[in-house]
């Protein structure tokens, strides 16, 4: 059953504008025909060299710009080389059979777009990196695990579970559901700069599903990626984060600080996932892009010390904020990402 999507596409700013503020390849295409596999950071890249100006290549206003639905496989984006600005326009019917890229692009009213589902539009990002961290929640706030349901026993007392075994776990409720995630508490998230306690680190241990509620309920392991022992905790399933957003850079001045990378390595590369020490009591909202600086060396010189200017090397995608922190993918970066590194407002 098809959908109706109404993509509102926004009248351009001011024709010179942007055209200053933004930096167009040399060799950028006039315009790009969406396929699928395509994220809106990998299209504008093909056109700009800081394809997160996403307010001034999109001439988006504050309403679309956070609307994960408005663009689909088969779009044509056009570049107004004038103005510094990306739009969709359609292929002329006389130039389909030929494969030509030309368009009536004129037109930039607000348009019908049929499309067979919401979840065909193209994401920010690619979705393989971050898939993971969108639906389990692996912050957990002060006291979030105290009253969770817990493991307290095993089928045939066995020690460690995996995928298939039974396994009995106490405090369960029917009214929220047969499927529940299993966690335990890790690591402690400290501010580097209060020393504030930030959350903690759950460590994702699997799946499970009730198959009989009880005052001690029996549950099934559905899926174990590590082992899984008596004392382990349960929160409930989650599937209803929505994890597009365009990528943009905040409204106000963030200054976050990189106090763990994913996997507990102490260095990360492109494509890896950092958590920030700031979330969303700090203004951080998923979509945030924020660059990164590394502190500057000490040095001296004759008989002076000097301390370097911070150097910019990368940028991060904020995907997932919780209160007080947030999870970020490494979009760029020209060094390893270390720990105590900042991400500011670019």
């Amino acid at each position: 059953m098809q959908k109706i999507i109404i993509s509102l596409i926004c009248c351009l700013l001011p024709t010179f504008a942007f055209a200053d503020t933004v930096k167009i390849h040399e060799n950028a295409p006039d315009s790009h025909i969406v396929v699928k596999g395509d994220t809106l950071w990998d299209i504008s890249t093909k056109f700009f060299k800081d394809p997160w100006q996403w307010p001034q290549i999109w001439g988006l206003n504050k309403h679309t710009i956070k609307d994960p639905h408005w663009i689909y496989p088969g779009d044509v984006v056009h570049l107004d080389r004038a103005s510094g600005t990306l739009h969709i326009g359609q292929i002329k019917k006389s130039e389909e059979t030929t494969g030509a890229v030309k368009s009536d692009s004129a037109k930039l009213s607000p348009r019908v777009h049929v499309q067979s589902s919401e979840h065909n539009a193209i994401p920010s990002i690619s979705a393989s990196a971050i898939e993971p961290f969108l639906s389990r929640p692996l912050i957990i706030e002060k006291n979030g695990l105290a009253d969770a349901p817990t493991i307290v026993g095993t089928y045939e007392k066995r020690v460690l579970l995996a995928t298939g075994d039974i396994a009995y776990a106490k405090g369960l409720s029917k009214d929220q559901g047969l499927l529940w995630q299993i966690y335990r508490p890790g690591k402690t998230l400290l501010d580097p700069e209060n020393k504030e306690v930030l959350g903690y680190e759950a460590m994702y241990l699997g799946d499970a599903e009730v198959e009989k509620f009880a005052d001690i309920s029996t549950l099934k392991i559905v899926k174990a990626v590590k082992e899984i022992n008596k004392g382990d905790q349960l929160i409930i399933a989650s599937s209803d984060f929505v994890g597009s957003y365009v990528p943009r850079a905040p409204d106000s001045q963030i200054a976050a600080r990189v106090i763990s990378i994913y996997a507990g390595v102490s260095q990360a590369g492109q494509h890896s996932i950092v958590t920030l020490n700031k979330g969303l009591r700090d203004g951080l909202e998923n979509g945030h892009v924020l660059a990164l600086y590394r502190k500057g060396d000490v040095i001296k010189e004759n008989g002076e010390t000097l301390t370097l200017p911070d150097m910019r090397y990368g940028l991060l995608f904020v995907f997932r904020t919780f209160d007080k922190v947030a999870y970020a993918l490494v979009m760029r970066t020209r060094l390893p990402v270390q720990l105590l590194d900042s991400a500011l407002t670019p």
